[in-house]
C-alpha cells in the first residue's frame, strides 16, 4: 500500500481516538487531512507543534499499544498506519529543509536553563525551552555524540542513526549550545550547575541493568542488556546459546542483535504469556521471523556453573487473574528443570547511577522523585523520563521533557 493509500484509509474521525491514544497528543487525524490534499508542509507543521522527533517517533514507537492500537478502524479491520505516515512526513521535513518553528504568544525571557541528557526527553526539554522563549538553553551530554539511547540503546536495524543525527542538527538549529563529556557526579557537579543556572532539568535516564538477585548471576557470562546495547563490548556469540531474560523492547533489541551476532540458538524467557509482553507486537513478530525462541510463562531461578555460565534452572509459571490488576505469574511447584547455556543477558528493568543524584530525594521505585510539576526536592532542579520513573517509551520521555519546560517556562516567568 503506497503512502497515499494509507492516509485516504483514514476516516478522519471527529473523535480523533488515536490522538487520545498518542503519549505526546499529536494531532494525526488533522495533519492526515493536510496530506490527503497533498500539502505535506502543513501536516508536518501540525506534528510539530506537539512533537521534535517525527521521524523517529514514526519508527520505534509502540504504535499498537498507542495511536493506532486507539484507531477505530481497527476494531473490525486493519488500523490506520500512523507510524508509517509520521516517518514520511518527518523524513520529508528533513530532506527538505523545514524548520522547527518558536511558539507564538510567548514572551523571551533573559534566563538561563541547563539541561542534563540528550536523549528524547533532554532534547525535547531543550527545544521546548528554546521555543517558549528562554534565551540560555546548555545542553549537557556525557559522551561525545548526542541522542542517548537512540544511539546506544537502540539497533540501527530499528533506528538508523543518521536519521537522528539530522534529527538532532534541526533541532539544534534553534540555538541551543552543546556540551559534551560532561557527565553529572563527575565533572559536572549539581551544586556547581544550581549556582550558574536559573533552572537545571535531569534527564540523564537510568540505563543500569537491574538484576534479579537468584544464585549465580554474578558469574562469567551474565550480562545486562543495556550494558550490552550502550557499551557493545560483545563477547563471541557464535554459535553459541544465549538466554535473555526479559519480555520488553530491550530484550527484543538485544536478543536480535546476538542472533545476528551469529549465535545458535536465542531464548527468550519471559514469565507471563505472549500477550502480556511490554514489547511491541511488530517487534515481537520480527524476532520471530529472525528465528529468536521464545519461552513463555518460564521463569529462571538458578545460573549455574563452576566460574562461568553452563547452565540454568528454570520453573514453568502460571498466571493469577484478580479483578482490576495485571496478571501476575506464580511458580510451578515441582516443575524445574536445566538448559545448557552459554550466556545470560538480563533485560527486566534499569535503575539510575545513584552517585550522581545522592542529594535529590528517591520516589519508591529509586527514581527521583518529583511533583506534578517535574520539580524534584532541590528548589530550581526538574527531573523527567526514566530517571524520574516515566513510562519507558521515546514517546513517554518526550511528553516529560515537553510538559517539564513549559513548567520551567511559568515558573521563571514568574521570577522576572
Amino acid at each position: 500500500m503506497e503512502i497515499k493509500d494509507k492516509v485516504n484509509y483514514c476516516l478522519s474521525c471527529k473523535n480523533k481516538n488515536c490522538v487520545k491514544g498518542c503519549p505526546l497528543s499529536n494531532d494525526i487525524t488533522d495533519a492526515i487531512k493536510y496530506l490527503k490534499s497533498d500539502d505535506i508542509k502543513s501536516a508536518y507543521y501540525k506534528f510539530s507543534d506537539t512533537t521534535v522527533l517525527s521521524s523517529i517517533c514514526g519508527r520505534i514507537c509502540p504504535h499498537t499499544k498507542q495511536c493506532q492500537g486507539s484507531c477505530i478502524r481497527g476494531i473490525k479491520s486493519e488500523s490506520v498506519s500512523i507510524g508509517e505516515i509520521e516517518v514520511f512526513v518527518g523524513d520529508y521535513a528533513l530532506e527538505n529543509g523545514l524548520e522547527i518553528k518558536l511558539y507564538n504568544n510567548y514572551n523571551k525571557l533573559n534566563k538561563k536553563v541547563a539541561v542534563i541528557g540528550s536523549g528524547p526527553c533532554g532534547i525535547t526539554c531543550a527545544a521546548t525551552l528554546k521555543r517558549l522563549g528562554i534565551e540560555n538553553v546548555d545542553l549537557y551530554e556525557k559522551k561525545s555524540y548526542l541522542g542517548g539511547l537512540l544511539v546506544h540503546g537502540i539497533p540501527d536495524f530499528r533506528l538508523p542513526k543518521d536519521i537522528v543525527k539530522k534529527t538532532y542538527e534541526k533541532i539544534l538549529d534553534l540555538g541551543i549550545n552543546v556540551k559534551y563529556n560532561m557527565e553529572l557526579g563527575r565533572n559536572l557537579l549539581l551544586d556547581d550547575l544550581r549556582k550558574s543556572y536559573d533552572a537545571v532539568f535531569i534527564a540523564i535516564g537510568a540505563n543500569v541493568s537491574s538484576k534479579m538477585g537468584i544464585e549465580g548471576e554474578n558469574l562469567n557470562g551474565v550480562y545486562g542488556g543495556n550494558e550490552l546495547l550502550e557499551y557493545k563490548k560483545y563477547p563471541d556469540f557464535k554459535e553459541k546459546r544465549v538466554a535473555v531474560i526479559g519480555g520488553g523492547n530491550v530484550a527484543m533489541d538485544t536478543s536480535r542483535t546476538i542472533k545476528r551476532l551469529g549465535a545458535k540458538h536465542v531464548y527468550v524467557i519471559y514469565r507471563r504469556a505472549e500477550e502480556q509482553m511490554p514489547a511491541e507486537k511488530k517487534e515481537i513478530k520480527e524476532a520471530k521471523e529472525e528465528g529468536i525462541e521464545f519461552m513463555f510463562l518460564n521463569n529462571i531461578v538458578k545460573v549455574l556453573g563452576k566460574e562461568k555460565v553452563e547452565k540454568i534452572e528454570c520453573i514453568k509459571t502460571e498466571l493469577v487473574y484478580e479483578e482490576g490488576k495485571r496478571p501476575y505469574p506464580v511458580n510451578i511447584e515441582n516443575s524445574n528443570y536445566t538448559l545448557d547455556m552459554d550466556y545470560v543477558v538480563m533485560a527486566i528493568g534499569s535503575k539510575l547511577e545513584k552517585d550522581s543524584v545522592e542529594q535529590i530525594e528517591k520516589n519508591d521505585w529509586d527514581k527521583l522523585k518529583v511533583d506534578d510539576n517535574y520539580r524534584t526536592s532541590l528548589k530550581g532542579v526538574y527531573a523527567g523520563g526514566d530517571v524520574a520513573g516515566v513510562k519507558s517509551t521515546v514517546a513517554w520521555a518526550s511528553f516529560s521533557g515537553r510538559e517539564a519546560a513549559k513548567k520551567i517556562y511559568e515558573d521563571l516567568s514568574e521570577e522576572k
